[in-house]
């Protein structure tokens, strides 16, 4: 649930396709920088309708979905 979330809305936001997204995609493979991962955590905890602040550094998908479902 959490990663086809955040795969929809890395796919929406550069024009991709989700197939193409996996755990191991890097945000710097995908052309995602810091500011983008903010825009995109506000975007996720609106479709999950939880809160998410995020302590520590994510570089790949899988890292940011591990730590928001260790979370919630």
């Amino acid at each position: 649930m959490v990663f086809d979330a955040i795969a929809e809305l890395i796919a929406e936001r550069n024009d991709c396709d989700k197939a193409d997204i996996t755990m191991d995609s890097s945000f710097r493979d995908l052309g995602i920088d810091s500011l983008d991962t903010v825009e995109m955590l506000m975007n996720l905890e609106d479709k999950l309708g939880k809160e998410i602040e995020l302590e520590q550094a994510v570089e790949t998908v899988g890292d940011l979905v591990r730590y928001i479902e260790d979370r919630i």
